[in-house]
């Protein structure tokens, strides 16, 4: 893969929320590189209420640690 994340640093959190949401997906891009079996796997979790809690539960933990990276934009 080549290399994208440059820094945790965002100008405002609404850029920090969506890099967490960015550090997740590639997340699940680096655990599972297939894009064919990604995509097989999409209409299971995208119906599953308890896989969209798990995965939101993901994005807010990256969000935490880009907030704490710009010292909760102070």
């Amino acid at each position: 893969m080549k290399n994208w994340l440059n820094s945790l640093k965002t100008s405002t959190p609404q850029e920090g929320f969506e890099l967490a949401i960015k550090l997740s997906q590639k997340g699940v891009e680096y655990t599972q590189p297939s894009e064919e079996i990604r995509k097989k796997l999409r209409p299971k979790y995208s119906r599953d209420a308890e896989d969209l809690i798990f995965a939101s539960q993901v994005i807010a933990i990256n969000f935490q640690t880009v907030a704490a990276a710009n010292n909760y934009w102070k």
